[in-house]
């Protein structure tokens, strides 16, 4: 079956989370003049995609994703104006722009909330999600905040709660009310035709709840507990991204992603066939579960490479025909994937050259998050004061509640906290890394004077210089691209390998995840017939022998015809 050619499917998106990117004026917050002050550099980089992480007026109680107008720019980050102007000189360097949408809730400071709470017959009332309390006084559901703590917020004034998935300021919009599907509309036809490229779109599969909002199950007995089966991929969220499409990007060129936790290839599937309308792809998050325990995020176990092949295997074959997938690492959430997943310290280059070349060899489109293509690493700050994160705060504040000591609950915001990716990027090695001139908003990671971009860009063989390698590889051979992906060796300990087929060409990738020397042998079909090396991240890989040792954490791709 003949792959359907799409721009989205040939591009490399790159992540900008603007308040740690580039201050352009010194208040130690990045802006908007910032980005378009290092557009060349992404060019340089060869990306196709800038995603831009929310820049709208805000309050800032979760870093924008709490949005009081959805047409205005954030103070801290510059004006219209400023945005126009990026996104003008994007465009002139043939670089797209798509921007966060953020539509399962809005800030509590939002113009419609400040109408909705004023009275039980107030015309915005029913744009959020408001109930009485239970006989006792106490909330609707037992369902938890993804912050910790009760999703429902009671408000004096009218005498009930509203529902907050994430923190109490950003109250849950309702999808069920066909004038707020509408106002959303007009929203993204508005940026639309502004010029944006697209919409990477936060927690979408969130906006269909579960009628009657039920209490989750509670075998534990605990005060409040994640309520994810009764809102994640809910009964009117398929019909919801539809009329989506119909009524505003079937109308548009545009790339569409959709942020789903708790979506599994089934259902992903759904969300991404083109024949569906729905949406271009979605950011699954399986992968960065697998070195959580049954706890959560912060139950923290070693990843198991086995599991991790099982897993990015499953996701490859399941949207193979009817569907795509979004290849990624890194993002704002997450912690930094050399320090995770590699090793930052013995094997900085070799350990993120391989993960990046695991990742972007495989079918689907591939994420950069600022400061991954140089090797930025997470962050290890000994003060609880030096982190920002809320999530990171809550869990901290109520782990000491309860007595767990200070230096186990650090060494835990070490590997996960969401600060790790936070942390200002490193340009340079003059103070503050050349992210401001002012104080930066969230200290430096310390590594700076090492771990910079203009150290990269003066080393030919850095790590920036393999991912622009890897970036022009994806636009010049279609079958990094479009072709097809099957598993090279099922089960070995050490080293996931694959091949990519299309037409007569076949890609080879071996990637050795640990730091032994394993011997692997090229299939039997291979033996014998001529190869090139496509893309090594060490010096002299063998081109003629049919069997060979991998060398600590390396990345080897051979093209056969």
């Amino acid at each position: 079956m003949a792959e359907t050619k799409r721009w989205w499917k040939e591009s490399v998106v790159y992540q900008i989370y603007p308040r740690s990117f580039n201050d352009s004026n010194g208040d130690g917050i990045g802006d908007i003049p910032g980005i378009t002050e290092k557009l060349d550099y992404l060019k340089t980089l060869g990306i196709d995609v800038i995603w831009l992480s929310p820049v709208y007026k805000s309050p800032n109680d979760d870093n924008g994703y709490d949005i009081s107008d959805y047409k205005d720019i954030m103070d801290e980050f510059g004006t219209m104006a400023d945005w126009e102007t990026m996104l003008a000189e994007a465009h002139k360097r043939g670089l797209k722009v798509i921007m966060d949408l953020v539509v399962n809730h809005s800030s509590d400071e939002h113009a419609w909330f400040l109408e909705s709470r004023q009275a039980k017959d107030n015309p915005y009332r029913d744009y959020y999600i408001w109930r009485p309390g239970k006989e006792d006084g106490s909330e609707p559901n037992n369902w938890e905040s993804a912050f910790s703590g009760s999703a429902w917020e009671y408000d004096e004034k009218t005498g009930e709660y509203y529902l907050h998935l994430f923190s109490k300021k950003q109250p849950d919009l309702n999808w069920e009310n066909p004038t707020v599907r509408s106002e959303v509309h007009d929203m993204m036809k508005w940026w639309l035709d502004k010029g944006v490229d697209g919409f990477r779109m936060d927690v979408i599969n969130f906006i269909s709840k579960e009628p009657g909002l039920p209490d989750a199950p509670n075998p534990h007995g605990k005060k409040y507990v994640p309520g994810g089966d009764y809102f994640m991929n809910g009964p009117r969220i398929h019909e919801f991204l539809h009329e989506m499409y119909n009524e505003v990007l079937r109308h548009y060129d545009v790339m569409t992603v959709g942020e789903m936790p708790g979506v599994d290839e089934k259902e992903a599937i759904k969300y991404t066939d083109e024949a569906r309308e729905e949406l271009n792809m979605v950011f699954q998050f399986e992968h960065v579960d697998l070195d959580s325990g049954p706890e959560g995020k912060w139950d923290i176990r070693p990843l198991k490479l086995e599991a991790l092949r099982e897993n990015l295997v499953k996701w490859q074959k399941a949207l193979e025909h009817n569907g795509w997938n979004s290849l990624y690492w890194n993002n704002h959430d997450q912690p930094r994937v050399v320090s995770r997943f590699g090793n930052d310290r013995d094997y900085h280059y070799q350990s993120a050259t391989m993960l990046a070349t695991l990742l972007h060899m495989m079918k689907g489109t591939p994420y950069i998050y600022q400061g991954e293509e140089f090797g930025m690493t997470n962050v290890a700050f000994t003060d609880i004061a030096d982190y920002n994160d809320i999530e990171t705060l809550n869990m901290y504040h109520e782990k000491r509640a309860e007595g767990v000591p200070h230096d186990e609950l650090m060494a835990k915001i070490h590997i996960k906290g969401r600060d790790n990716a936070r942390t200002p990027v490193q340009w340079d090695d003059s103070r503050h890394a050349g992210f401001t001139s002012g104080e930066p908003w969230l200290k430096v990671n310390p590594n700076y004077p090492e771990v910079n971009a203009e150290a990269a860009l003066n080393d030919p063989k850095s790590i920036f210089y393999y991912y622009q390698k890897l970036i022009e590889l994806r636009h010049s051979n279609e079958t990094v691209v479009y072709g097809s992906f099957d598993l090279l060796i099922e089960d070995d300990p050490e080293v996931f390998a694959y091949k990519r087929e299309l037409g007569d060409e076949m890609l080879l990738v071996y990637c050795n995840f640990y730091n032994g020397e394993p011997d692997v042998t090229l299939p039997k079909e291979v033996r014998g017939r001529e190869r090139e090396l496509f893309l090594a991240n060490r010096e002299d890989a063998p081109t003629d022998l049919d069997t060979f040792t991998l060398r600590p954490y390396e990345a080897v791709v051979y093209r056969i015809r």
